[in-house]
């Protein structure tokens, strides 16, 4: 056997006052009169936090030093209450949420939990629904016991035993599927079981093991079938088959001082026993490194926000007498969460286009590309903080939402357009109206005078920079405001003939019917952009769409196989132990496991059937739905 593992012992951090969020643990979960209550300070403490957190709860007997190891997770000397006396001073549920030390952007939540097993307790039943909370909400789960791992020690740990009638996987679990506890292992936390108070040698038959070993050992079955060894080995067949991952640390008496022992959190550090502090070092190093970022099945990420709303969901199902259910959680989340993913992208889509726009643009194609641009990032921002909507019920309001956006902008685009072109119209033509006014066309050849300085505004006109989407639009508007003028300067010319007069008239009719054809020609252009643009967003929402759905797809292949490799695990240490039977009882488990791992591999028809629900709904939105209809089917195709 190895020797015993050290992790390297890094001092406890001392975080400043200043990067602390908050300065002192706050009730989370309230138990007052057999009832539970979620802390609503808490919650609006959780709500601010929208980074990942990596939540630490610990659980155990009352007055077994649960209190100081949180303590020194948070890197303070108090702070969680410690007890000195036979009451459990820890009520429900304590929240104290700091600055993670080795995981930037990340925050750590330490729960500490009140100790179990107190004798003041009138319902005992309230235990096991904090043992189960405690799971619930925590990356890493930490039982707290004291002196050694025996048989007592593994009879007071029976909550574990209770989580199969306490927790649900699914809300609808089918009939032909295992017991729904043979999925807890994808989801529960790691384990760490810490040992105060270890005064034996860490050695088996004679060689020295590490404690890891040590927590092994203590889990293996005893053989027999009496009612008694049956119960017996409940507790070490659920830590096994529930956590796939498990770690055990023991620490040494911190003192032999009784005086000392009664106030740990006045006591100097120099007056602790040398080991125990590096234990204690070693144990909080582990956790600043190993302890996982708290993610739900199919890798959705728990941010502080999120974990309030987790809370709340399983408390309101104890309450209620129903059993907290991961995916009923999940759905209440994602009820919550995906109109602030929409808001969020829609918000994104905003700032960007008002930050890289500038209005009028020169063309259409101009604004349609900065929103194309924009759209992609609003889209991926959607797509990374939505989840679970299964009927695209808020891809269709993002949809919604983009178009009408991007028709506001385009509206906007076209008045700051109108706008300056009408401005600079009317100081192009300025002397051209004054001499107008001044009857300066009013004599013989006036007619001539009058064209060549109309052509000279329109070319001044033509020179002017980034007049915009309208720059035809308002020129062919105003050259419509001058025909009546300019009839009335031909027929009272007197230079002209009756011919030329006719001819002149003819020549200008042509020129209004060539610029109404080039307008009507820029519109149709800018119609085939509009359409283009749609096809545009249509091809980028479902490729996005496609990458989400595979991202998925592989996090749910690799649950599974985790889960597999776990249980494998688990059967061939059964066999080791020669409890054939029950290595037997996994295959139905294992086989079912291996079905859905290659179902998932080869989920190319289930995978079409959501793109084509998803492109359905596409087409519907976006306007010119009858023209998408040829892309959507195209799109499809080439990935069949």
């Amino acid at each position: 056997m190895g020797e015993r593992t050290l992790h390297a012992a890094v001092p406890t951090p001392d975080y400043p006052e200043s990067e602390s969020i908050m300065m002192a643990p706050i009730c989370l979960v309230e138990n007052q009169e057999e009832q539970l209550t979620v802390n609503s300070k808490a919650l609006e403490i959780l709500d601010k936090i929208s980074q990942p957190v990596v939540v630490v709860a610990i659980v155990g007997l009352y007055r077994t030093g649960k209190s100081y190891l949180m303590n020194r997770l948070a890197g303070k000397r108090n702070g969680f209450p410690l007890g000195s006396t036979v009451q459990s001073e820890t009520k429900g549920i304590w929240m104290w949420c700091v600055p993670h030390p080795s995981k930037p952007n990340h925050t750590l939540v330490l729960l500490d939990t009140e100790g179990l097993g107190d004798v003041e307790k009138s319902n005992p039943k309230n235990d096991s629904w904090i043992f189960a909370l405690a799971v619930l909400l925590s990356s890493s789960f930490v039982y707290n016991s004291m002196s050694t791992i025996n048989h007592q020690a593994l009879e007071q740990l029976h909550y574990v035993t209770e989580l199969a009638k306490l927790i649900r996987a699914k809300s609808c679990p089918r009939p032909d599927e295992a017991e729904d506890s043979s999925e807890f292992a994808s989801f529960f936390p790691d384990f760490i079981w810490t040992v105060r108070d270890f005064t034996l040698e860490l050695k088996l038959d004679g060689n020295p093991i590490t404690e890891d070993e040590y927590l092994e050992n203590a889990l293996k079955l005893i053989p027999g079938k009496t009612p008694k060894i049956q119960n017996s080995n409940m507790p070490r067949e659920c830590i096994r088959h529930f956590f796939r991952k498990r770690k055990c640390f023991v620490f040494d008496r911190p003192t032999n001082d009784k005086q000392y022992l009664n106030h740990m959190d006045e006591v100097p550090e120099e007056n602790l026993e040398r080991h125990f502090l590096m234990q204690s070092d070693n144990f909080c190093s582990y956790i600043f490194t190993h302890a996982k970022t708290k993610t739900l099945r199919e890798g959705i990420i728990v941010t502080g926000k999120r974990l309030g709303t987790l809370v709340v969901t399983y408390v309101d199902a104890i309450n209620s007498g129903a059993v907290p259910c991961l995916e009923n959680a999940v759905t209440a989340l994602a009820q919550l969460e995906n109109p602030a993913a929409v808001q969020r992208a829609a918000d994104h889509y905003s700032q960007q286009i008002a930050q890289q726009l500038r209005l009028p643009t020169d063309t259409l194609q101009e604004l349609l590309d900065v929103h194309a641009a924009c759209e992609r990032e609003a889209i991926a921002v959607f797509m990374e903080h939505s989840f679970k909507d299964e009927n695209h019920e808020f891809q269709k309001k993002l949809v919604d939402t983009m178009e009408k956006k991007k028709g506001d902008f385009v509206l906007q685009n076209e008045e700051a357009s109108a706008k300056y072109c009408q401005a600079e119209l009317k100081r192009l033509s300025e002397h051209l109206t004054e001499s107008i006014l001044r009857g300066i066309f009013s004599v013989p050849g006036g007619h001539n005078l009058y064209l060549e300085e109309k052509k000279q505004v329109e070319r001044d006109y033509k020179l002017v920079p980034r007049k915009g989407v309208k720059a035809n639009e308002v020129l062919q508007n105003f050259l419509q405001s001058q025909v009546v003028v300019e009839e009335s300067i031909l027929q009272s010319d007197k230079a002209l003939t009756a011919g030329e007069k006719a001819i002149a008239a003819e020549r200008a009719m042509k020129e209004a019917a060539e610029k109404e054809q080039e307008l009507l020609r820029e519109k149709q252009k800018e119609q085939q952009q509009m359409m283009e643009a749609q096809e545009r967003s249509f091809q980028e929402y479902m490729a996005q769409m496609e990458k989400k759905l595979e991202e998925e797809r592989e996090n749910l292949l690799r649950e599974h196989e985790r889960l597999l490799k776990h249980k494998l695990k688990v059967q061939e240490e059964m066999l080791k132990e020669e409890f054939q039977k029950k290595s037997e009882q996994l295959n139905e488990e294992i086989n079912q496991l291996k079905e859905k791992i290659e179902s998932t591999k080869n989920e190319q028809l289930r995978f079409l059937k959501i793109l084509d629900m998803a492109s359905n709904i596409m087409i519907v939105t976006l306007p010119g739905a009858s023209k998408l209809l040829g892309v959507g089917t195209k799109y499809l195709g080439s990935r069949i």
